[in-house]
C-alpha cells in the first residue's frame, strides 16, 4: 500500500487570495482544520491551517486592561470597555477580511503519490505537521494524506 491507495483525491483547496473569512467558514462547513494552496496551475505554494488563523487571531485580540478603578473611573470605565471592543471588533473584521497569502505557511513539505506510508508518517512526525499535499512529477496537486488517513491505512491493512 502507498500514498495513492489512502489519500484524498478530492482535495479543498484555495487560491492566495482567498481571504480568512472564507477559509474559515470552508473549515467548519467540511469540517477539517487545513488545506493546501494552489496558484493558476494547481501548482501548491502553501499550506493553510487552523493555527495560522489562530496565531492571526492572537494578534488582534482584546487588550482590555482590568485592573480594580477607582471610584470616579466606574464613570469612565463602560465607556473606555466599550471603546476598546469596540476596537476589538473591528480589528477581527480587518483580521478576517486578510488574504490568506499573509499567513500561510510557505515552507511545503509535498509527497509523491508512489511513496510509502512510513516516510509521510516520519515526515509528519519529523516536521510536526498534521497534512501533506500530494504532488504529481510536475508538482501539481493531486491529493492530500493526513494523519487520520494514515491510522485508518493501518485498521484497512488488517481487512
Amino acid at each position: 500500500m502507498n500514498i495513492e491507495d489512502v489519500m484524498e483525491k478530492d482535495v479543498i483547496k484555495f487560491n492566495e487570495l482567498d481571504r480568512i473569512v472564507d477559509v474559515a467558514q470552508s473549515f467548519r462547513d467540511n469540517k477539517i482544520s487545513g488545506a493546501p494552496v494552489v496558484d493558476d496551475n494547481n501548482h501548491v505554494v502553501g499550506i493553510i491551517s487552523e493555527g495560522d488563523i489562530m496565531r492571526l487571531i492572537e494578534i488582534h485580540s482584546p487588550k482590555i486592561n482590568l485592573i480594580l478603578p477607582a471610584p470616579l473611573d466606574l464613570i469612565e470605565l463602560p465607556l473606555r470597555m466599550k471603546y476598546e471592543l469596540d476596537e476589538v471588533a473591528e480589528d477581527m473584521q480587518k483580521a478576517g477580511s486578510t488574504v490568506i497569502d499573509q499567513i500561510m505557511t510557505k515552507k511545503i513539505i509535498k509527497i509523491s503519490p508512489d511513496d510509502s506510508i512510513p516516510k509521510a508518517a516520519k515526515l509528519m512526525d519529523s516536521h510536526k505537521i498534521k497534512r501533506l499535499p500530494v504532488v504529481d512529477s510536475e508538482g501539481k496537486l493531486v491529493g492530500i494524506i493526513t494523519r487520520g488517513d494514515i491510522i485508518g491505512s493501518m485498521v484497512r491493512g488488517d481487512e
